[in-house]
């Protein structure tokens, strides 16, 4: 009886969660068998959850738990998890192949224990990402009988680079819940309001709006903290003259879409003007320029020229842009796959997204500028937002 009980619950829990169909995943992990194939490896073990994501829907607040996939390069995957993730990892997938670690038992021996029932000797291995430290990758090499194993970190990262028709539609969710946000935001700046205030504002909007937990927090900064980056808030009271920067990704299904802009409390000095003016000039430039079969470093070098012409070199040192896609914390972007910046030769395909932040920075002082998300169309560069990108003055 209670071995039927738990059959019932798994056929009744089985992907009902799942942010995708069975097939969009099928044909995501079809690509990616394909390409551990074309490597040569008999699997790839990935470990980082945005991958595991990708190919499965895997999602939980508990990554930080070791978790596995193993995809070999013909044949079942399975995902090792946390048993106590086990039901919901059945609810966000459509895995018929599950494995479960209890509390206190090694995850590495779980793991090569499942190589080995797969009669997969020397896999490659994700070892690029943030969630396997080294001694764990050099316990899983020693337990298979190696000193090291192969890094696979590059086998599967090109096919996250253009997105499906379905993970557009989620960026474009994605991308109303960060415009809700930013409009409260800025709504709420004013003299004597303060930081926490415009972060509440912010983040309630857009959860209002749909947005799921985002994989890092918004950004909320004034004065001159404003012009450190990365900064956010911190109970800060605004006073007249304060410049205000505000930066938030809105999340649908683990998609996120990212929109910056600035706002100054009283009249800005010429000089931050002027460094508005180019900045917004420059982020023109650079959505000009992209469109499908030139570099990557194509809008980077058309944003650099105008920061260069203006003399604002030093304020802003930084690539343009970086891939949008499936996140999770500790950064909202696919920066780590694709970069629009100097030297980076892979040709814009339709299908890609990208967030281009255009700030200068006066250092200690201030950051004034605009960013977009946008779709990469066989015309060229879809932003996702309509809200206008010049310094509010509030």
């Amino acid at each position: 009886m209670h071995s039927q009980s738990l059959t019932e619950d798994i056929d009744r829990l089985l992907g009902s969660e799942a942010a995708f169909s069975r097939e969009e995943f099928a044909l995501r992990q079809a690509k990616a068998q394909a390409a551990v194939l074309a490597s040569g490896h008999e699997a790839l073990v990935v470990t980082g959850p945005e991958t595991i994501y990708w190919l499965t829907g895997r999602q939980t607040a508990g990554y930080f738990a070791f978790q596995a996939l193993v995809l070999p390069a013909d044949g079942e995957v399975t995902l090792l998890v946390r048993q106590l993730e086990l039901f919901g990892t059945i609810a966000n997938t459509w895995l018929s192949d599950i494995v479960a670690y209890q509390d206190g038992e090694s995850p590495v021996e779980a793991l090569v224990a499942l190589l080995r029932r797969k009669h997969i000797r020397r896999p490659a291995i994700e070892l690029g990402g943030w969630f396997l430290a080294p001694r764990l990758a050099g316990e899983i090499a020693a337990s298979l009988g190696f000193s090291d194993l192969p890094d696979g970190s590059a086998l599967l990262p090109p096919l996250r680079m253009t997105k499906s028709p379905a993970e557009l539609d989620a960026v474009r969710a994605a991308a109303r819940y960060a415009e809700a946000g930013m409009i409260a935001a800025i709504e709420a700046c004013s003299d004597k309001a303060d930081e926490n205030g415009i972060a509440a504002a912010m983040l309630n909007a857009a959860t209002l709006a749909g947005s799921e937990a985002m994989a890092m927090e918004p950004l909320v900064s004034s004065g001159p903290r404003s012009g450190l980056p990365h900064m956010t808030w911190r109970r800060r009271q605004l006073q007249s003259g304060d410049p205000v920067f505000l930066e938030l990704a809105g999340s649908h299904a683990r998609y996120h879409a990212a929109l910056m802009r600035a706002v100054w409390i009283g009249t800005p000095p010429d000089e931050a003007q002027r460094m508005m003016d180019c900045s917004l000039r420059a982020l023109e430039a650079a959505l000009a320029a992209i469109r499908p079969g030139v570099p990557c470093a194509e809008p980077h070098n058309a944003a650099q020229a105008v920061i260069d012409d203006a003399g604002y070199t030093a304020a802003f040192r930084k690539r343009i842009g970086y891939s949008m896609g499936v996140a999770f914390a500790p950064d909202w972007g696919e920066g780590s796959i694709l970069s629009l910046f100097s030297d980076v030769s892979r040709p814009i395909e339709a299908g890609m997204v990208f967030h281009l932040p255009a700030t200068l920075r006066s250092y200690g002082c201030w950051t004034v500028g605009a960013s977009e998300t946008v779709i990469v169309s066989e015309h060229g560069a879809e932003p996702l937002s309509s809200l206008p990108r010049q310094l509010t003055i509030r």
